[in-house]
C-alpha cells in the first residue's frame, strides 16, 4: 500500500509549516488500526497538508497513498480519505499548477472510484458519487452509473449522497450538455417525491432548487418544512435523532454535550443557498425550522438565521423575534445558539429586545460571563440587549459595573445607547480613579472605561485621563496601549480638555505623535503645532503610518494644503487602503477631484471594504461631497449587505455603512 513512499524525499517537499518530513507519520496513521489515531491523522492532513484548501507538493505527492488507502480491503475510515481527495482535486477551474495537477492526477485514476461505487461500506458509497461527478470526464458513464445506484441503494445517506451528486451534475453540465442535465434532472424531479423518504425528497428538492428551479412548484417551502418534520419524527422514531459520538476524541466529547445533525444542516443550507435573494421564501423557511418540534431542527435555524441576515438587509424582523422565544430553552445548547446570534446583530436585535430584558432581570448570573484566567465579559443576554441600543440595559450596566470587575468589553457597547447611558458616567468616572498607576492589569481595567467615557463624551473625566498621561511608570506592561487610548478619550472631548494640551504636546515625539496629534488638533485647534507632525508621519516608511497620517490630515481642511504632494504620492500606492485614505484627505484638504475621485470610485467597486472610509468622508464634505453622492444612494438602495464574509462584524459595519450614507445624503455629517 505504501510501496515507494520510503523513496520520496518528503524533506525536500513542504506543507502549511515547513517541511512535509511528517508526512509519512500521517500516512500511515490514516491506516492505523486505532480510531482515534486515524482521525488524528486525517486531522493532520487538513491541518497541514491540504491546510485551507492550499494544494503542496507534499499534498501532490501524497494522491497515489491516499488512492491506494481508498481502495485498501478492510480499511477503516475510507470514507474520510475519499472526502480528502475530493477536496484535494476538485477545486473547479483551479488556476494554481498544484492545485490543476492533482485535480489531473484524480481524473487519470478515477476508475478507483468507479470501482469502490458499489463497496460494502456505506459510508463509502457515500463519499464517492462526488468524486465521480468531479474526476470521470464520461457524463454519459457518470450518468448511467449514478442512476443504476439509484435503483440498487437502500441507505438513506448514501440516496442521499446519489442526489447530491445529481445536482452536481446538472450544474456542472448544463451549459456544455443541455441534454444530460435535463436526463438529471429528470431524475431528481422523481426523487422528490412520493414514494421516496423525506430525507431524500429534500435533497431532490434543494439540488432542484439550484440546478433546475423551473421544475419547483409554488408550494416548495411549505413541502420542504413538512418533509423537514416528517424526516426528524422518522429519526426519533428510529432511536437515532442525532449524529453519533465517534470515538473519545475532543470532537467526540463536544458531540456528546452538544447534539448535532450535520445532514439535516447540509439539506437545509443547500436549500437557503439555491433560494438566494428570494428572501420571502427564505423567511418561511426558517420559520418552519424555526417552530420545529425538533430541537436540533430548532438550532439549525438559529445558525441559519444569522446566515441570512449576514447577506441580506431586509427580512430580518421575524426571524429575530423568534430567536427571542428561543431564549431559556431547556437545552442549553440551543439558548447558547440563540444569545450568541442576538449578540451580533446590534441594533437588529431590536424585536427580541423584551425576552433578552426577562432573561438578565430574572436570571443575574447570566450578566456576566468569567473566563477560566480570571478576565471576564458581558453576558451574551446584557450584551444583546446593549447592542441593540435598549436603555433597559443602563440599570444593569450600573450594576455590573458596581462589581468588584469590570467586564473587558463593557466600553464597547456603551456607544450603542447613546444619551440614555450617560447616568453611568460618575460610576465610570470613579473606578477609573481607582486604578492604581503602577499595577500589572491596568491596561485590562483602565481601557474598557477611557473607551466608555469617550463614547459618553464625559468631559467632567478630563483629570483623571490626564493622571494617566502623567503618572504611568516606563516599563508597565501595554503602557503605549493605555496611553493611547486616553490620549484618544481627550480628543474626544474636544476644548473640554484644553487643560490636558501640555500632556498631549509631549507627546508628539513619541511612537503615539499621530493619535497624540489627532487629539491636540481637537482640543485646540492649532495647526502650526500639529501640522509638522503629520508631515514627518506621511513621509515616514510603512503604508501604516502614512495611512494614520494622512487620516488626521483630512480632518485639519485647507489648513493641511502643505501636504498635497505626499497626500497625491499616497493615492498613487500600491497598498488600497493608503491610496484611499490620501484620496480623502486631498479632497477634504484641497478639494482636488481629478486626482481623488478615480482613486475612491474604483477602491468602492473593487474593495467594499472602504466604503465606510469613503462614505465618511463624503458626509464630512457636505454639499461638495455630491459628486459620489450616486455612490451612496445605490448603497442605500441594495438589498445585499456590502460584506457578507465577515460573520456579525459584517453586520455591524453594514449598519454603519448605511448609516453614513444616509447622515451624508442628509447633509447631516458636515463638519
Amino acid at each position: 500500500m505504501f510501496r515507494g513512499m520510503d523513496e520520496v524525499d518528503w524533506a525536500s517537499l513542504r506543507h502549511a509549516y515547513g517541511s512535509a518530513e511528517d508526512v509519512p507519520g500521517l500516512l500511515r496513521g490514516l491506516a492505523s488500526a486505532d480510531p482515534a489515531e486515524r482521525q488524528t491523522a486525517l486531522d493532520g492532513m487538513y491541518g497541514a497538508v491540504h491546510h485551507q484548501g492550499d494544494v503542496y507538493d507534499s499534498t501532490l505527492a501524497c494522491v497515489p497513498f491516499l488512492l491506494a488507502l481508498a481502495v485498501r480491503e478492510g480499511g477503516r475510515d475510507r470514507a474520510g480519505v475519499i472526502e480528502l481527495l475530493v477536496s484535494i482535486g476538485g477545486f473547479e477551474g483551479a488556476r494554481d499548477d498544484l492545485a490543476a495537477r492533482a485535480g489531473a492526477a484524480l481524473r487519470a485514476r478515477a476508475d478507483v472510484f468507479v470501482r469502490l461505487a458499489a463497496d460494502p461500506d456505506a459510508a463509502v458509497r457515500r463519499a464517492v458519487p462526488g468524486a465521480l461527478v468531479r474526476f470521470l470526464d464520461r457524463p454519459a458513464r457518470v450518468l448511467a452509473l449514478v442512476r443504476e445506484r439509484l435503483a440498487v441503494e437502500r441507505d438513506d445517506r448514501v440516496l442521499i449522497a446519489l442526489a447530491e451528486s445529481l445536482g452536481l451534475f446538472a450544474r456542472r453540465y448544463r451549459p456544455a450538455d443541455a441534454a444530460l442535465a435535463a436526463e438529471a434532472a429528470d431524475l431528481l424531479a422523481a426523487l422528490s417525491g412520493p414514494p421516496h423518504g423525506p430525507g431524500l425528497r429534500l435533497a431532490a428538492l434543494g439540488q432542484l432548487a439550484s440546478c433546475a428551479p423551473e421544475r419547483l412548484g409554488a408550494d416548495l417551502v411549505p413541502t420542504a418544512v413538512r418533509l423537514l418534520r416528517d424526516r426528524s419524527a422518522r429519526r426519533a422514531r428510529s432511536g437515532r435523532r442525532y449524529d453519533g459520538p465517534g470515538p473519545d476524541t475532543l470532537a467526540g466529547r463536544l458531540r456528546r454535550l452538544r447534539p448535532s445533525d450535520e445532514e439535516g444542516s447540509r439539506l437545509l443550507r443547500t436549500l437557503h443557498a439555491a433560494l438566494g435573494d428570494r428572501v420571502a421564501d427564505r423567511v418561511a423557511l426558517l420559520r418552519g425550522q424555526l417552530t420545529s418540534p425538533d430541537p436540533v431542527d430548532r438550532c439549525n435555524g438559529v445558525w441559519m438565521s444569522a446566515g441570512l441576515i449576514r447577506e441580506w438587509r431586509t427580512g430580518h424582523t421575524e426571524p429575530v423575534t423568534l430567536l427571542g422565544a428561543r431564549l431559556g430553552a431547556e437545552e442549553v445548547w440551543l439558548h447558547d445558539a440563540a444569545v450568541a446570534v442576538l449578540a451580533e446583530l446590534f441594533e437588529l436585535a431590536a424585536p427580541a429586545a423584551d425576552p433578552l430584558h426577562t432573561l438578565v432581570t430574572c436570571r443575574p448570573g447570566l450578566r456576566v460571563r468569567h473566563g477560566e484566567r480570571g478576565a471576564s465579559a458581558l453576558g451574551g443576554p446584557l450584551k444583546a440587549l446593549a447592542r441593540a441600543g435598549d436603555a433597559r440595559a443602563v440599570p444593569l450596566l450600573a450594576e455590573v459595573l458596581a462589581g468588584p470587575v469590570v467586564p473587558h468589553d463593557v466600553g464597547l457597547v456603551i456607544p450603542h445607547l447613546g444619551r440614555a447611558a450617560v447616568p453611568l458616567a460618575p460610576v465610570l468616572r470613579r473606578r477609573l480613579a481607582r486604578v492604581p498607576l503602577d499595577a500589572p492589569d491596568a491596561y485590562e481595567r483602565a481601557v474598557p472605561l477611557l473607551s466608555a467615557l469617550s463614547a459618553l463624551d464625559d468631559a467632567e473625566s478630563v483629570p483623571v485621563v490626564s493622571r494617566l498621561l502623567r503618572g504611568l511608570p516606563d516599563g508597565l506592561r501595554r503602557r503605549d496601549a493605555v496611553i493611547e487610548a486616553a490620549v484618544r478619550a481627550l480628543g474626544a472631548f474636544g476644548s473640554a480638555a484644553r487643560e490636558a494640551a501640555p500632556e498631549l504636546r509631549g507627546l508628539l515625539e513619541t511612537d503615539g505623535a499621530v493619535a497624540a496629534a489627532d487629539a491636540l488638533w481637537s482640543v485646540t485647534g492649532d495647526a502650526d503645532a500639529v501640522l509638522p507632525v503629520l508631515l514627518r508621519e506621511l513621509a515616514a516608511p510603512g503604508s501604516g503610518r502614512r495611512r494614520r497620517a494622512a487620516a488626521v490630515l483630512g480632518t485639519l481642511g485647507p489648513a493641511a494644503r502643505p501636504a498635497g504632494p505626499g497626500l497625491r504620492a499616497g493615492t498613487r500606492s500600491a497598498d488600497v487602503w493608503e491610496r484611499v485614505t490620501a484620496a480623502c484627505a486631498l479632497w477634504r484638504t484641497a478639494g482636488e477631484t481629478e486626482h481623488c475621485l478615480p482613486v475612491l470610485r474604483s477602491a468602492w467597486a473593487d474593495h467594499p471594504r472602504t466604503r465606510r472610509t469613503i462614505a465618511g468622508c463624503v458626509a464630512a464634505l457636505g454639499p461638495a461631497g455630491t459628486p459620489l453622492h450616486d455612490l451612496l444612494r445605490a448603497e442605500l438602495a441594495s438589498p445585499r449587505r456590502h460584506l457578507t464574509d465577515s460573520g456579525g462584524q459584517g453586520v455591524r459595519a453594514d449598519l454603519e455603512l448605511l448609516r453614513t450614507c444616509r447622515q451624508a445624503l442628509a447633509g447631516e455629517g458636515h463638519r
